[in-house]
């Protein structure tokens, strides 16, 4: 195998696909790259979960095929002078690599040893612009579930219904719901996305881009086209949470908020809380403002933030870093605090009515001394 292109171009497309290779495996070839040249060259990482491929241009003078460590390769193509790189193997994988007077020579590994990406047996597909996609992700991934206890929300819904494309993520303390029209023909349907793939769709989606990503969907995988990347990955199995009933409809209390500055309020009141430290912070939503305590072993930290109407002083105990994620991914300056009872969910929504995006938070439970 023979074949030279631009080192940055193939640096990026490294960069891209090693989000996939195992750290560590009893299996050596899934903490490799598997690299096929043929007219073009393919480049892919797979971990038996999730797999990225993606193709590169380049002057193939010989094909051929051989995975290579991918934090080696990696390492090597990063401290590369920029220029044309030539990657050459031999029959005995043997590779090397030059660029300018730079050169290295390392051993490589049969393809043989790779194992095969799962094929997609398409029932059907949505294809959405990239930034649009991005955007979506950037306001429902954060409430992803961390831990395994309900290993499907680990994941997050993609529903497709009349029209619209909604992504909900929930971990059982906080909801985030994200909605948006899409154009063409579309079949209704849902399906999970294990949260680490998004997290490589999200990065790889390039932020206000018009550029079509497109999401094929197979009984059992996932795939994500995206310019010349593609992420293939197992969809999670189990039954998701019914959103719509758990979301309240209709709210005793409704106030306006500046986003900015009540994030910042919580902000500076949350100084005192830390994993040793943790307390909720109390919420009181008085008329025309909101008055916020916390009180750990570290002290006692209170402000408040002016809002449009009234909670009739309704007291409301939250935990400050999930209150925060959802006003960072809100993205709308001007915010509605929909409120009922002390033990009911707080939903945030947009105050200009667009509804494109809900976050629900289940409050704490206060207890005296908080």
């Amino acid at each position: 195998m023979k074949f030279s292109c631009d080192k940055n171009e193939l640096q990026q497309v490294i960069s891209v696909v090693s989000r996939a290779c195992a750290a560590k495996s009893p299996i050596p070839a899934l903490e490799g790259l598997l690299i096929e040249a043929t007219t073009l060259v393919k480049i892919t990482g797979y971990d038996l979960k999730k797999g990225i491929y993606s193709r590169l241009e380049a002057d193939v003078t010989e094909g051929g095929t051989v995975v290579v460590g991918a934090r080696l390769f990696g390492e090597m193509i990063r401290r590369l002078p920029d220029g044309i790189v030539t990657v050459t193997t031999d029959s005995k994988l043997n590779v090397n690599v030059k660029c300018g007077k730079s050169e290295f020579n390392f051993m490589g590994l049969s393809a043989e040893d790779y194992p095969e990406l799962p094929t997609i047996d398409e029932l059907s597909s949505v294809s959405l612009p990239q930034g649009l996609l991005k955007s979506m992700i950037d306001q429902t991934i954060f409430a992803v579930a961390t831990n395994d206890i309900r290993p499907i929300y680990t994941g997050t819904l993609f529903e497709i219904q009349n029209g619209s494309l909604t992504l909900v993520s929930i971990d059982g303390y906080r909801l985030a719901k994200r909605t948006e029209k899409i154009e063409g023909e579309i079949s209704d349907g849902s399906f999970v996305v294990p949260g680490n793939a998004l997290s490589d769709v999200q990065k790889i989606c390039d932020n206000g881009s018009e550029e079509t990503a497109v999401i094929s969907v197979g009984a059992k995988h996932i795939a994500f086209t995206i310019g010349s990347s593609v992420i293939v990955t197992r969809r999670l199995e189990g039954e998701f949470l019914n959103y719509r009933k758990s979301i309240p409809e209709s709210f005793r209390h409704t106030v306006c908020v500046d986003r900015l500055s009540f994030m910042q309020t919580i902000d500076r009141v949350s100084i005192i809380v830390s994993e040793k430290n943790s307390n909720p912070v109390r919420m009181c939503f008085h008329d025309g403002f909101i008055y916020c305590r916390c009180i750990t072993p570290l002290g006692k930290a209170e402000d408040s933030c002016f809002c449009e109407g009234t909670g009739e002083d309704l007291e409301i105990g939250f935990n400050d870093r999930y209150f925060t994620d959802a006003l960072k991914a809100a993205g709308k300056e001007k915010l509605n605090i929909c409120l009922n009872t002390a033990s009911s969910p707080c939903v945030i929504t947009a105050a200009d009515d667009t509804k494109d995006f809900v976050y629900m938070i289940l409050p704490v439970r206060l207890k005296a001394g908080d």
